[in-house]
């Protein structure tokens, strides 16, 4: 079973396509998606927002555009549930 897919916003003017997977955990699942060479991680809260996670060496290399696109990422995930 294929788990992966393409999710597309649009950032200043433009498009951006990232790949993504999903990652099925138990009861529940996380999203893998790289943004700008950087692995996101989305799981689910207990409200059913999506979270980003980012692990401790890829925090220092986060710029405000990266946080921009990975709250657009979370939001189009969030809009397709």
């Amino acid at each position: 079973m294929d788990n992966g897919f393409t999710i597309t916003v649009e950032f200043r003017g433009s498009e951006c396509s990232f790949e993504g997977q999903v990652l099925p955990m138990g009861y529940t699942h996380k999203i893998c998606v790289f943004i700008n060479n950087l692995e996101v991680m989305y799981e689910p809260d207990e409200e059913r927002n999506y979270r980003a996670l980012l692990n401790e060496a890829d925090q220092s290399k986060v710029r405000q555009a990266d946080m921009e696109l990975i709250a657009l990422v979370g939001n189009a995930i969030a809009a397709v549930r």
